[in-house]
C-alpha cells in the first residue's frame, strides 16, 4: 500500500537548517494557530502533581457542552489533542472505503490508509466520509446532506471562528463523530487538547483505545477556564476578522490572489509558491507552500510585532 506523506505546517526546524537563524528570530506562518493566545490562569500545584482527577475531567466536559451546545444525545471526550483521534478513528469501524474530498489535509487520509483503508473516488460508494469544516486550506464549508458514509468524520478543528457554521447538531446522529481542536482558535497548542463529539458507542471505544488519564491536569484546568470564557472568545473572532482582512490587503496589494481560507490562515494563489516562500524565509518568516499545487502560499496571522517584519519582507 502507498501510504499518504503527512506534509504540515509548523515545520520550523527544517526552515532553521535551510536558511539559518535562531527559532526565537522566525515569525512561523506556516500553521493556522491563533498568534495572540488565550491567557493562561494560574493552575493549582496539584493539577502538576496528581493523577488527573474525575472531577476536573468532569468540569472540563460540561464546560464542552455548554460552549458547543453540544446536543444532549452526543458524548464528549476530551483527548491528547485532536491528532491523537485522527491517529484512532479509523480503528473504530471495519476498514473499508472512505471519502475525503480533497484538496485538504492529509493527517486524516494517512491515518485512514495506515489502518487498511482505500481511498474512495469521488462519487463512488464508501463506508466512511471525512469532511474537514471549515476546510483546510480553502475554507470551504460543508452541508449535512454531504455527509455520508457509516462513519462520518467532521473535523471542525477551525469552525470556532465561525460558531454559526458548525455541524454540531449532527453529533446526535449514530455513525458520526466531531472533532474540536483547542490549540487552533485559543492559540495554545502546546496545550495538547481536543475534543470528540458524538456517537456514545465511539467515543466509548476511542476512550478504551486512548486509555487512562489520557488529558494532563495542567491542560483540564486551562480548558474549563478558557472554555468558560465566552468575553474573550467573543473578541477574539473580531479581532482574527479584522486581522485577516489585513492580510489580504497586504498580499493582494503584492500581487496574490485570494482563493480563500479563514480568518486563521488565508490561501493565495502566487504563481511560484516556493519562490515566495523562499523569498519570506530570507526575512526568517516561514510559510506553507503545498506538493499538489505549486501556485499556492498559505499564511497564518502575524502576531502585533510580526506585521512590520512581514511588509518589509515584500517590498
Amino acid at each position: 500500500m502507498t501510504f499518504t506523506q503527512r506534509d504540515h505546517g509548523g515545520n520550523l526546524d527544517a526552515a532553521i537548517a535551510r536558511f539559518g537563524g535562531e527559532r526565537d528570530e522566525w515569525i512561523d506562518l506556516s500553521t493556522g494557530i491563533n498568534p495572540v493566545p488565550y491567557p493562561l490562569p494560574n493552575v493549582s500545584a496539584g493539577a502538576w502533581t496528581a493523577l488527573p482527577d474525575q472531577g476536573a475531567m468532569n468540569r472540563l466536559i460540561d464546560a464542552a457542552r455548554r460552549f458547543w451546545s453540544v446536543p444532549d444525545a452526543a458524548a464528549v471526550l476530551a483527548v491528547p489533542g485532536a491528532s491523537a483521534a485522527i491517529a484512532h478513528i479509523p480503528l473504530l469501524a471495519p476498514a473499508g472505503r472512505v471519502s475525503i474530498p480533497a484538496p485538504t489535509y492529509n493527517e486524516h487520509a494517512a491515518s485512514f490508509e495506515s489502518a487498511g483503508w482505500h481511498s474512495a473516488k469521488d462519487g463512488a460508494p464508501h463506508d466512511a466520509s471525512v469532511h474537514v469544516h471549515p476546510n483546510n486550506p480553502d475554507g470551504r464549508l460543508w452541508q449535512t446532506s454531504d455527509l455520508t458514509g457509516h462513519l462520518r468524520v467532521i473535523d471542525e478543528s477551525f469552525c470556532d471562528i465561525l460558531p454559526e457554521a458548525s455541524l454540531i447538531q449532527e453529533a446526535a446522529r449514530p455513525g458520526t463523530l466531531v472533532l474540536k481542536s483547542f490549540g487552533k482558535f485559543w492559540g495554545l497548542a502546546g496545550v495538547r487538547l481536543g475534543f470528540v463529539i458524538g456517537d456514545p458507542e465511539l467515543i466509548r471505544r476511542l476512550e478504551t483505545m486512548l486509555g487512562p488519564w489520557a488529558v494532563a491536569g495542567p491542560a483540564l484546568e486551562i480548558g474549563v477556564n478558557a472554555l468558560e470564557n465566552t468575553p474573550w472568545a467573543t473578541h477574539t473572532r473580531a479581532r482574527l476578522a479584522t486581522d485577516a482582512a489585513r492580510l489580504d490587503k497586504v498580499m493582494t496589494d503584492k500581487g496574490a490572489a485570494l482563493i480563500g481560507g479563514t480568518s486563521l490562515f488565508r490561501l493565495y494563489d502566487v504563481g511560484d509558491a516556493a519562490d515566495w516562500q523562499t523569498r519570506l524565509a530570507k526575512h526568517h518568516i516561514w510559510t506553507r507552500v503545498f506538493p499538489y499545487n505549486p501556485r499556492w502560499l498559505r499564511l497564518g496571522l502575524p502576531d502585533t510585532a510580526g506585521w512590520h517584519r512581514l511588509h518589509q519582507a515584500l517590498a
